[in-house]
């Protein structure tokens, strides 16, 4: 809710209201931004119980490979005992954004995965898993992914499944979550517009390229090409009985957009689902 936070003025607890006034029963949040994290953090911790909404994940951003290791680390750290204050069980951190000059992905893996050990091994401590999304282009698509979870072999770390950000590296969504299923403990259900591109190459407002210079623009769930029913109804399927987060991230009005995607997901979660 970014836009409507900007357009309104609206704090992180009129947000939470809203949400549960939609009928959200859960709500994630990114880099509180304030101050004081920490008591911000404890008294939404208060407020969403007191209103019945479950704190299901703090997301954040990191950069694991570019960049001075105590620094990294120490911020990641920190990021933690916001989610301790917030009584949030999961921590998403990203992994990177660009690879070093004359790095593969592979490099990357090295440098990383000593660093995410680290980090979740701090947030077990705290009784906190947690994951990596499938976000940042990088390590966007299912096969990277997987090679970065397997390498990090750690229980406490896992994979938030975004279904619709494997479009983002040009991947089927359908066939990565099934790649995914054995790694996921937290999920992003969003949608997207996927176009190739025009014979100028010129991109749209409002959309942006993919790792291959295809194009994206977010939209209203249920209305774009993820095939969002599909991939939930795969995830239910194999076990997963954790949180659905919804993200919006199109041109559209943020409020009716959200409307419609949780009246969509709700559908979803009614849909009969045959498990393993």
């Amino acid at each position: 809710m970014k836009k409507y936070r900007k357009e309104t003025g609206a704090d992180l607890f009129e947000v939470c209201r809203l949400a549960r006034e939609i009928g959200f029963d859960a709500i994630e949040f990114i880099d509180l931004g304030t101050p004081d994290p920490i008591a911000t953090a404890k008294e939404l911790r208060v407020y969403c119980a007191e209103i019945g909404l479950t704190i299901a994940s703090h997301t954040i951003g990191a950069d694991l490979v570019n960049g001075d290791e105590e620094e990294i680390l120490s911020n990641l750290y920190r990021y933690i005992d916001i989610a301790e204050a917030l009584g949030a069980p999961l921590l998403r951190h990203d992994v990177c954004y660009k690879l070093p000059e004359g790095k593969t992905w592979q490099d990357a893996l090295k440098i990383m995965v000593p660093r995410i050990r680290k980090v979740t091994e701090y947030a077990k401590s705290k009784g906190i898993r947690t994951c990596s999304e499938n976000h940042g282009y990088i390590f966007q698509d299912s096969e990277r992914m997987m090679a970065l979870i397997d390498a990090v072999d750690n229980p406490n770390y896992g994979w938030l499944v975004d279904v619709g950000n494997f479009l983002c590296a040009d991947e089927y969504p359908l066939s990565a979550v099934k790649n995914a299923l054995p790694y996921a403990i937290h999920a992003h259900v969003k949608d997207f517009l996927y176009r190739k591109p025009d014979e100028l190459y010129i991109t749209p407002d409002g959309f942006f390229n993919t790792r291959n210079g295809n194009l994206l623009r977010g939209t209203v769930l249920g209305h774009g090409d993820v095939p969002v029913a599909a991939c939930v109804k795969l995830l239910r399927e194999a076990g997963y009985d954790g949180v659905l987060s919804l993200e919006f991230e199109g041109a559209e009005e943020n409020i009716p957009a959200i409307k419609m995607g949780y009246s969509y997901l709700r559908k979803l979660e009614a849909m009969p689902i045959e498990k393993a």
